[in-house]
């Protein structure tokens, strides 16, 4: 009798699609293989963020984020996935020109990564970007409320959805949700405001920031680890102190080497 463990199925969008209402959908972001391997150990759904430009890239905002580098990373990511359904978002400047230049790189996108889906953000104005790739065998997930990419537009990375600006943003995710939108990112949206968007439209909810009533919940897993102690959003649980730890080591090697306590006897070979 083989002693291999039995391998859970593939998740695809129609099986995030089906959790409607039923047991939350768990979502982290992966950049790196390792990385991704673990997520999938854990996870249904593995998003390649663009936020890896601001975590791995150093850069200020995800508005200088490429395609070049959501495919390195995409292809990075999809070699550590085995379960977990695999979405990458779509970078600012490659889709909002027109349906058509949107079909061109998402079409890339999953033709040199091997995801599932994309994801890209905008609401309403983006519905007919949707429901042109849905059409066409491309599954989407949408984003509203903080859309990062618009963060110039929107004034920073501030909440959305306060007072009367909450009907927007519901309609922007009913939008999205009737142009074919498997799923919906709602991201910094007052917690009413996501449980009422939540009840509202037909397709999963994806939540950051926007309360328990999503349903599902992502984070950034460096934030959630801890692995940049100095940076935390208000809405991330930190689950581990993995930054304080990995300075607290660093430091220790520097100082063995400097006083030749490594490497040691057992780290060398005889002749």
């Amino acid at each position: 009798m083989s002693a291999t463990p039995e391998r859970k199925p593939r998740l695809t969008p129609s099986d995030i699609r089906a959790r409607k209402g039923g047991v939350p959908v768990a979502c982290l972001t992966a950049y790196t293989t390792p990385m991704a391997k673990l997520v999938d150990r854990a996870c249904d759904l593995v998003l390649v963020g663009d936020s890896v430009g601001m975590v791995l890239h150093g850069l200020p905002s995800t508005l200088g984020v490429t395609m070049e580098m959501m495919v390195l990373h995409g292809r990075a990511v999809a070699r550590g996935v085995d379960h977990a359904c695999l979405v990458v978002d779509m970078p600012f400047g490659s889709y909002e020109e027109s349906p058509q230049q949107a079909m061109r790189n998402a079409a890339r996108l999953l033709a040199e990564t091997g995801c599932q889906a994309v994801k890209l953000e905008g609401g309403r104005h983006m519905a007919e970007t949707v429901a042109f790739l849905v059409t066409r065998g491309i599954p989407v997930m949408g984003h509203v409320g903080l859309t990062p990419q618009a963060v110039n537009v929107l004034g920073g990375y501030k909440v959305q959805g306060r007072g009367a600006d909450g009907d927007r943003i519901a309609d922007d995710a009913a939008a999205l949700a009737e142009a074919g939108a498997f799923a919906v990112v709602l991201e910094k949206l007052p917690e009413a405001l996501g449980t009422r968007i939540s009840r509202q439209i037909a397709v999963p909810t994806i939540g950051i920031g926007a309360g328990a009533g999503c349903d599902g919940q992502v984070l950034v897993v460096d934030d959630m680890l801890g692995i940049f102690s100095d940076f935390k959003p208000k809405f991330v649980k930190r689950y581990e102190e993995q930054g304080v730890a990995a300075a607290r080591a660093i430091a220790a090697y520097a100082d063995d080497v400097r006083n030749r306590r490594f490497p040691a006897a057992e780290h060398g070979f005889s002749e």
